[in-house]
Formats: C-alpha cells, sequence, structure tokens
C-alpha cells in the first residue's frame, strides 16, 4: 500500500486480550495506517478464552498477518519502513525476551528491530503484582526508550462501562503516534479555579 504509515501490533499471552482487539478495531478507523499483525501461540489460548472472537475474525481486523514463527517476514528487516510498534497485552515472558535480545518469535525480533532503529515502541504490560524481576526489565526497556503504557484505570473522563475504560486505554496508546482517536476523553483541565471568593478552605 503506498504512502501508508505501517504499525505492528502485537498480541502475547498475558490477560487482557480483548485490549489488542480494541486498539486494532480503532487503527481501522485510519485510512492512512496499515496494520501488521502478530499473535502468539499462548495469546491465542488467550483470546479463545477471554473473549469471542475467532482468529480469523481478528485476523480480518488488518492489512496484514504474520505467522509468528516466520522470522523471514518483512517486519523482521530493519529496513521495512514503519512508525513503531504496539505490544497488548505484553506478559513479562514477552518483556523479558525484548530486555535480553532473545528473539526467538516474529513478535520479539520485531521489536528488537524497532529498538536497534530506534523506532516507537510501545507496550502494555498486564500483571500484578510486578515482582523485582519485572519491574527491573521493564526500567531497563525504558532506559532503551520503550514506552511503558500499562493497562491502568483512570475515572477523570467519569467511565461507566468497561468499554468506557478500554477507550480511554485506547486513545492514551495511539496518541502516542499522533493518531486522534474519537472515544478518548483527553484531560483538559479543570474549568473552575479555586478557592473562590466567599468559599470556604
Amino acid at each position: 500500500m503506498q504512502n501508508k504509515k505501517r504499525i505492528i501490533v502485537g498480541i502475547s499471552g498475558a490477560s487482557g486480550a480483548i485490549l489488542g482487539v480494541e486498539v486494532l478495531r480503532a487503527l481501522q478507523s485510519f485510512q492512512d495506517v496499515e496494520t501488521h499483525l502478530l499473535i502468539t501461540s499462548v495469546a491465542e489460548q488467550t483470546i479463545s478464552h477471554e473473549t469471542e472472537f475467532s482468529l480469523n475474525n481478528i485476523r480480518n481486523l488488518v492489512h496484514y498477518y504474520h505467522p509468528i514463527n516466520n522470522l523471514g517476514a518483512s517486519i523482521a528487516s530493519g529496513s521495512f519502513d514503519l512508525m513503531g510498534m504496539i505490544i497488548i497485552p505484553c506478559s513479562m515472558k514477552t518483556v523479558a525476551g525484548i530486555a535480553s535480545g532473545y528473539s526467538d518469535n516474529l513478535l520479539l525480533r520485531a521489536a528488537d528491530v524497532c529498538l536497534k532503529e530506534r523506532r516507537k515502541l510501545v507496550i502494555v504490560p498486564r500483571e500484578t503484582p510486578f515482582n523485582g524481576i519485572h519491574l527491573r526489565n521493564l526500567s531497563f526497556l525504558h532506559d532503551q526508550g520503550v514506552v511503558i503504557l500499562p493497562a491502568m484505570m483512570t475515572f477523570y473522563h467519569q467511565p461507566k462501562t468497561i468499554q468506557d475504560l478500554i477507550n480511554q486505554l485506547v486513545g492514551k496508546i495511539l496518541s502516542q503516534f499522533n493518531l486522534p482517536y474519537t472515544n478518548y476523553q483527553p484531560w483538559d483541565g479543570n474549568l473552575d479555579v479555586y478557592p473562590k471568593e466567599n468559599d470556604p478552605l
């Protein structure tokens, strides 16, 4: 696809597969974005357990789907131009693989390419609580320029449903790539200035 901004979405085996699906759905609204999808074998199991989507349903949301073990794929090369990569959800195993440079599948290789080519890599870790090894790996990746964007809830937009919470997270992720998401409500400041005259402190 000519003149398209390319972005990779990787779904790893952590809980929260629906988050990756919602990012893919949101990316469909951008006519100038070409999407490439990777799903790990454990993620396939998580998708089956946590969602009502089939793998074919999810593959149909993107322009290109790459088998996880195809290390000869286009996205395995630094010469393949793209704007970056999102791993959502990102398991601690995947975090450890990226942090150690152990690229034994295409998702890890694509992430490694983003690091070596200084392209944006956003990971959405899903684990709680973190142990010291998790925190060390995440801190190391932050120092390498990786955006660590945990799947944390926000409430300033007064969510009414789980979908509202998901939309807010998706918007935060896409904003890392300057992609405006209509269902995202950024904080625009408190319209009231306190304390007002004659108001008790």
